[in-house]
């Protein structure tokens, strides 16, 4: 249901695209969009997961230069069944992490440093559980195009204001302000509904392949709790790749309340807590008492996963 439901999201995202089109141009600038949004569609398979890379500045890690992270990754990718992802990390102290890629054999993930200075092995185990469990669910690819569709329909937006008054414009300066404000607003809530339709999936799926939902819940309350530490500028420069971290990257910048791109964090945790109990495991609490008893970040320790 969670993947026909993305479907018809990411197929409105493409018909708003045309609709500002028509909005500026009438059918010849409908048209014209529609074969841009082809055509960006296929650019971005092939080349979304390296533009966000770089949007954000990551730098691809290996064996010698990250080894715990990413003996980590390559443990959970074989728990996951999983080819083996590039891994990347971004220098800032917000901690956050996300994945990219057109498929499961191109992809990768993405840790901040704030991730691994912060959060505890088995929290950083949860996260990265999370986002191979979006490269599993196939989930890359419909984020990176719906980010690159949502910031071309912000584009098309203040082309409006210049080429409004083109006489194939059917609606004159109503058609105008509509492409301007009311586009770009649509598309950001159909962005945050498939953001929102895949993050619960993913938490789940996570949970399976660490085999431990506490550890995700534990690392949402810490990334919560954390979220004002630092600003992850390369966000707010692209707001319209938000959707693709772990949890917000504008939650400590001016724009949180324009970009809510992710579900709140009590009710991920209250659905893990579910799945766990479920298994027969100890509910993990919001309130940080389980965060605070474990003082050891990841760099500190060595557990099962490093």
């Amino acid at each position: 249901m969670s993947v026909m439901r993305t479907g018809i999201l990411l197929a409105g995202l493409t018909a708003l695209f045309m609709g500002v089109g028509f909005l500026i141009g009438g059918t010849s600038g409908m048209i014209i969009a529609l074969v841009i949004a082809a055509g960006m569609n296929l650019f971005s398979y092939w080349n979304a997961d390296k533009m966000v890379l770089r949007m954000h500045n990551a730098q691809e890690v290996d064996e010698r230069s990250a080894p715990q992270l990413v003996a980590m990754v390559r443990q959970l990718a074989d728990h996951a069944n999983l080819p083996m992802p590039k891994v990347y990390v971004i220098n800032t102290p917000q901690p956050n992490a996300f994945a990219t890629g057109r498929n499961p054999e191109n992809a990768a993930v993405a840790a901040t440093t704030g991730l691994l200075e912060t959060l505890t092995q088995e929290e950083v185990v949860g996260v990265m559980a999370h986002e191979l469990a979006h490269v599993k669910n196939r989930d890359t690819l419909t984020m990176t195009i719906t980010a690159t569709l949502a910031g071309a329909i912000s584009m098309l937006g203040n082309f409006a204001l210049f080429f409004g008054n083109n006489r194939n414009n059917p609606l004159g300066i109503v058609g105008v302000l509509a492409a301007m404000i009311v586009a770009p607003m649509a598309a950001m809530m159909v962005q945050m509904a498939i953001s929102r339709t895949r993050e619960f999936a993913a938490d789940k799926l996570a949970a399976e392949i660490c085999g431990r939902p506490d550890w995700l819940a534990s690392a949402l309350a810490r990334i919560g709790q954390l979220s004002q530490r630092g600003r992850i500028e390369s966000a707010e420069r692209n707001p319209a790749t938000a959707h693709l971290f772990i949890a917000n990257p504008l939650a400590g910048s001016r724009f949180a309340g324009l970009f809510a791109t992710h579900p709140p964090m009590e009710q991920r945790i209250a659905k893990l807590n579910e799945l766990g109990m479920s298994w027969g495991d100890e509910p993990f609490s919001l309130d940080g008492e389980q965060n605070q008893t474990r003082s050891a970040t990841f760099r500190d320790t060595k557990g099962p996963w490093g």
